[in-house]
C-alpha cells in the first residue's frame, strides 16, 4: 500500500508536546523501519524550510529537513510540469476548494504516481473522491 506523507507529519513529530506528536513519531519510525511504503514530494521539503525559516528557527528547520530526508531516502517524488498542470485543472473542481495550492500540488503528484492514500492531519483532503485519508490519532 503506497501512501503519501504530508508536511504536517514530520512537523508534528518534531514539534512541541502535542496530542499528535507520538503517533506522528510512530509513523516516521514505521517508514524508517521499512514497514510503510511511503512517498512524499519535493514541495514538502520546501514547506518545512519555509515554515521554520519564517519563524526564525532556521537551524531547527534544517534538522527536521535533514532527518526527514534520511527517512524518505529514495522515496521523494519530483514535481513535474504535468503535476502543476494537473494541479491547475483540479482547481476547477468544487470539492477541491478546501485545498491550498500546495495541497493541490500534493494531490496532483499523488494522482500522477498512482498513490491513493495520504497520511495527514489536514481535513481538506476528506472531500476528495478516490483518496483515502489516514489521520494520525493520539493514543
Amino acid at each position: 500500500m503506497k501512501v503519501f506523507i504530508d508536511t504536517n507529519i514530520p512537523m508534528y513529530a518534531a514539534g512541541k508536546e502535542h496530542p499528535l506528536k507520538a503517533c506522528c513519531l510512530d509513523i516516521l519510525r514505521s517508514i524508517a523501519q521499512g514497514n510503510l511504503n511511503a512517498f512524499t514530494n519535493t514541495e514538502v521539503f520546501q514547506e518545512i524550510l519555509y515554515r521554520y525559516f519564517n519563524i526564525n528557527q532556521r537551524d531547527y528547520g534544517l534538522q527536521i529537513f535533514d532527518s526527514f530526508s534520511c527517512i524518505m531516502d529514495g522515496c521523494v517524488l519530483p514535481i513535474k510540469h504535468e503535476d502543476i498542470l494537473l494541479a491547475r485543472q483540479l482547481t476547477s473542481k468544487p470539492t477541491h476548494t478546501s485545498l491550498s495550492p500546495r495541497d493541490l500540488i500534493h494531490l496532483a503528484v499523488m494522482h500522477n504516481n498512482g498513490i491513493e492514500r495520504i497520511v495527514t492531519t489536514d481535513l481538506g483532503f476528506a472531500k476528495i473522491e478516490g483518496i483515502q485519508v489516514i489521520y494520525p490519532s493520539s493514543k
